[in-house]
């Protein structure tokens, strides 16, 4: 068996990426065990680093410890989806009126130019690119509400959508359907109305999650 070559940063960490990229692409399933002695022998490390890889997993979701069972992949249900839902819902929302007040206008010009690019792969044949532009937009608006702690519970929150290989982009109209979502969130802020932006981006989350059911 070959033994993975790690980088110099702190080995927990490059162990905790790696699982992480295993996980998001399905290598290790939803609900598959963990084999730590398996892993220490293939990364050619002892098994302290991978635990403390395990629990930075386990803190952001996408693991499970059992008690004397060992470690899991999380299976994600549907109402760990709704509450995923709610919660980035609250999140995003909560940002969405801290942009309304605050934001300069160049930081919204720079939204309105996402939501253009969103537009223009809307009919792409490249589907990964609308989904990256619409990972962006969101990401760039929590950036200019300017709450670290909110935008690392959503990167959290986020990872479990991906666990879970949900996308409510996948169903049809809802794209479109997303698009002018977005156009009322930007409309909300233009006007410099919280509340209102607060409302539209709750209003988007909660039509993702009926889409993705």
């Amino acid at each position: 068996m070959s033994v993975v070559s790690l980088t110099p940063r702190a080995l927990y960490e490059e162990v905790a990426e790696l699982l992480r990229q295993r996980i998001f692409s399905r290598e290790l399933a939803p609900g598959s065990w963990i084999d730590e002695l398996k892993l220490a022998e293939e990364y050619g490390i002892s098994r302290t680093p991978l635990r403390e890889a395990l629990k930075v997993l386990a803190a952001e979701g996408l693991v499970t410890m059992k008690v004397r069972r060992g470690a899991y992949v999380t299976e994600v249900s549907e109402t760990d989806l709704r509450d995923v839902y709610h919660l980035l819902g609250l999140l995003e929302g909560d940002a969405a009126a801290a942009v309304a007040r605050d934001a300069t206008p160049e930081q919204l010009d720079e939204l309105e130019a996402l939501h253009a690019q969103l537009e223009a792969a809307k009919g792409s044949p490249n589907s990964d690119r609308f989904y990256d532009l619409n990972v962006q937009f969101h990401a760039r608006l929590l950036g200019m509400a300017n709450n670290r702690w909110r935008e690392q519970m959503v990167n959290d929150l986020r990872k479990l959508m991906r666990l879970a290989r949900i996308s409510s982009l996948h169903k049809a109209g809802r794209v479109d359907e997303s698009l002018q979502e977005h156009a009322d969130v930007l409309a909300a802020l233009r006007r410099r109305d919280p509340e209102a932006a607060m409302a539209c981006m709750r209003k988007h989350f909660q039509s993702g999650f009926t889409a993705a059911l």
